[in-house]
C-alpha cells in the first residue's frame, strides 16, 4: 500500500506541477485557447496565476516533505487541499461544458488526492 501511496502522490505531483507552469507562465489568451482551458477567459489573470502557484506548491507538497522527513504530514494535508481544489476543477469542467473527458481527468484526480489523504493521515502515515 505504501507503494501504491507513493505512486498515486507522485502522479498528482507531475499534474500539478504541469498544470502549475502552464497557469503561471502561459499567457491567458493562449490558455483559453486550448481544450478545457475557455474558463480562462473569464478570469483575471491574477486568479490564474494564483491557481498556478498553488499548483505548483501542491507538486512540492505532495513529496518533498515525506521525501526529506521534515514536517511529513504536509502530504496529506497537501492532498486535501488537492482534492478541493479538484472539486472546484470539476465543477468548472461541467459548468463550461467541456466534456467528459475533462470531468473523468479532473475525478480521478481528485480520488487518487482522497486516496493519498486517506492512506496517509491513516494505515500508512508517517507519523508513528
Amino acid at each position: 500500500m505504501d507503494l501504491a501511496l507513493w505512486i498515486s502522490a507522485g502522479l498528482l505531483a507531475a499534474v500539478a506541477l504541469v498544470g502549475g507552469i502552464s497557469k503561471t507562465f502561459v499567457p491567458k489568451e493562449k490558455l483559453a485557447g486550448a481544450a478545457g482551458g475557455r474558463w480562462t477567459a473569464n478570469a483575471s489573470r491574477g486568479f490564474i496565476k494564483t491557481l498556478g502557484v498553488l499548483e505548483l506548491l501542491a507538486s512540492v507538497g505532495l513529496i518533498l516533505p515525506a521525501l526529506v522527513d521534515i514536517a511529513p504530514i504536509m502530504v496529506p494535508v497537501t492532498a486535501v487541499c488537492w482534492a478541493l481544489l479538484m472539486v472546484g476543477a470539476v465543477s468548472t469542467h461541467v459548468r463550461y461544458r467541456d466534456g467528459a473527458k475533462f470531468v473523468v481527468a479532473t475525478s480521478a484526480y481528485l480520488a487518487l488526492a482522497a486516496f493519498v489523504a486517506w492512506g496517509r493521515f491513516g494505515p500508512e502515515s508517517f507519523i508513528a
